[in-house]
């Protein structure tokens, strides 16, 4: 990659799209994104791809008192990944991991209803599927999301991203069937730092691009 940083999710999209480029036009494929970050990230790589673009709900579950620090994620369809070296590292209990999934099913059951608009979710079976974000660090979250796409049984399963560190990237390939990171960075720190503008997506951009998309690709 010619260029490290990103402007902006667009941007990050764009260039993802390019790395993902052997995929496009291949029949009953699928995007699905991570909101919120992923969802530009997705929409650029979805319409790069001619394909269309839905929503993979997950939650990441932060250590308590370092909330940006995950120890695992939760996903729709029950699924929960932990990391445990980090719960280890912090000693965090059963109960206080209990408590803080129950509060996040909350919100994934929030973000389900903000989304969609009564649409039931894409069908996974028998697809190839590239599942978007707008970066990795642990890869927590992916994993999350992974497991609940594998138990769908799709074809093909590819998680892409813009950015996230080598070691991410590798460890995820036993778990997928490709993973392409369009730039890993040795020293990462964390995924905002590769970006211009990493402002925050609202719910209402979530839903604004997911219905951009519907229209792109033609549907009511």
């Amino acid at each position: 990659m010619s260029r490290a940083r990103f402007r902006d999710r667009v941007d990050a999209g764009r260039r993802l799209a390019a790395a993902l480029a052997p995929y496009s036009g291949r029949p009953n494929l699928l995007v699905l994104a991570l909101p919120r970050g992923g969802v530009p990230v997705g929409y650029e790589v979805a319409r790069a791809l001619n394909a269309p673009l839905d929503v993979m709900l997950v939650r990441k579950l932060g250590v308590p008192g370092h909330a940006e620090l995950a120890m695992g994620a939760i996903a729709s369809g029950g699924i929960r990944v932990l990391s445990a070296d980090v719960v280890a590292a912090f000693g965090i209990p059963e109960r206080v991991i209990a408590t803080i999934a129950a509060n996040e099913e909350e919100e994934l059951g929030r973000r389900e209803r903000a989304y969609r608009d009564a649409r039931p979710p894409a069908q996974v079976r028998g697809r190839t599927v590239i599942l978007v974000d707008d970066g990795l660090a642990t890869g927590s979250t992916m994993r999350a999301a992974a497991a609940a796409l594998r138990a769908q049984h799709p074809e093909r399963l590819i998680v892409a991203v813009p950015v996230a560190p080598p070691e991410t990237c590798e460890s995820l390939r036993s778990e997928v069937d490709d993973v392409v990171c369009a730039f890993a960075p040795e020293s990462f720190l964390a995924v905002g730092n590769w970006y211009d503008d990493f402002t925050q997506i609202t719910d209402e951009e979530v839903r604004e691009l997911l219905r951009a998309a519907e229209v792109s690709a033609g549907v009511p």
